[in-house]
């Protein structure tokens, strides 16, 4: 079904991927095709490369819903913010190249969503996927419900720097998105930058039922050394920080009225 047909119904799954993270495509294809949605919803796949490379392209899935583009290499946020040129629809959801998405989960993000316009965002339980195939879960998450503006950003600066709901599992209203800039031009946070702001403005939800395998790997960004520098990561915190909190203070909520 055309996105025009379908009005506007359409679910953009946005994924960033680089040389290294390339060959896990096909998996998190899979995983896109065991997805149902209710009739008349369909998802299309962005998939933007991080950089101009040979090296992707090959594992680019060859189905007509797959859209693949190539840009300047800025990281995983500027790949995803870019993406968003080329992704009409309703709403966006957020996947890793390594990553993969367990069966239900677009519909679950998107009945939660479609029943509350007071929800501006949705979030799901992760699971560590491990390289031997097995799965970790994380203790303390929050209840299955709606997450109340500030909620996020009180856990996060109350738990050094770490958020109660896993921002690569992130569903969210395009037009909230786009308002908001969408990732921040950050080396890395990028994602917790957007979920902190996002819980300043909006109340969201948060989906009990498993909704992301994260896998684990030698080569993901998240664990290189750079991430953990002491210096950067505090500034990247400051900045995260700050963000939510101006936002927080000018009082714009969405929806508007609310």
């Amino acid at each position: 079904m055309s996105s025009r047909a379908a009005g506007g119904r359409r679910i953009v799954v946005v994924t960033a991927v680089h040389g290294p993270s390339a060959r896990f495509l096909s998996e998190a294809h899979k995983s896109l095709r065991e997805q149902w949605l209710p009739e008349g919803w369909e998802w299309q796949w962005v998939i933007q490369e991080d950089g101009e490379s040979e090296a992707v392209r090959p594992y680019v899935p060859d189905d007509e819903r797959v859209t693949f583009r190539q840009g300047r290499a800025g990281g995983p946020g500027v790949a995803r913010t870019i993406a968003l040129a080329h992704a009409e629809g309703a709403y966006v959801k957020v996947l890793d190249a390594d990553d993969q998405l367990p069966s239900g989960t677009l519909a679950r993000d998107l009945a939660a969503l479609e029943a509350d316009r007071s929800l501006g965002w949705a979030t799901s339980r992760v699971l560590d996927l491990m390289p031997d195939g097995s799965t970790v879960g994380f203790p303390g998450d929050p209840d299955p419900g709606p997450i109340e503006r500030g909620a996020v950003f009180e856990h996060w600066k109350a738990n050094g720097f770490l958020a109660p709901v896993h921002p690569a599992s992130l569903f969210v209203r395009r037009e909230l998105l786009l308002a908001l800039g969408g990732w921040m031009a950050l080396p890395a946070s990028e994602d917790t930058g957007l979920l902190l702001a996002l819980n300043a403005v909006s109340r969201g939800w948060f989906s009990g039922e498993v909704g992301l395998l994260y896998r684990k790997w030698e080569g993901q960004v998240t664990g290189q050394t750079a991430h953990v520098d002491r210096a950067e990561r505090a500034a990247r915190m400051a900045v995260v920080e700050a963000r939510a909190r101006a936002l927080a203070g000018l009082r714009w909520p969405f929806p508007v009225g609310h």
